[in-house]
């Protein structure tokens, strides 16, 4: 995820936001390339979405969604992960081809809207989001 991509994610996540909310945008790597916290957002949405692209980015699973789910029934599997992850949903990885390329996460909304802003995100900066998102 180039800085330019990163900036077209936070301008289409801000422009379709319908309240105030945070957007992160990281690499690969879950490192942050760009972000931006609306006037009006909670202060804790930064770490919140913060935390929602480093967990889809790095993660097994394509959506801090899937990984709530994945880990719901099993305090083990729970227990096993990194510290910095969210199982909150409005992460999601970003794609090139089948190339995970880095990930936006959001927080400020319900969850469902935060997961289908990223995913907006995703498709402004010019990459895909998971099949069937």
């Amino acid at each position: 995820m180039t800085h330019d991509q990163a900036l077209a994610a936070v301008g289409a996540v801000i422009a379709a936001a319908s309240g105030p909310v945070s957007v992160y945008v990281a690499d690969d790597h879950g490192e942050i390339v760009a972000s931006l916290t609306m006037d009006g957002a909670a202060l804790d949405t930064r770490l919140n979405a913060e935390r929602k692209a480093y967990t889809a980015a790095r993660s097994d699973q394509t959506t801090t969604r899937e990984l709530a789910a994945k880990v719901r029934d099993d305090p083990a599997e729970l227990a096993s992960f990194d510290p910095r992850f969210s199982f909150f949903s409005g992460g999601v990885a970003a794609f090139e081809d089948v190339r995970r390329v880095g990930a936006v996460g959001v927080s400020g909304l319900p969850g469902a809207e935060d997961e289908r802003l990223a995913v907006l995100g995703i498709r402004a900066a010019g990459h895909e989001p998971p099949a069937g998102l």
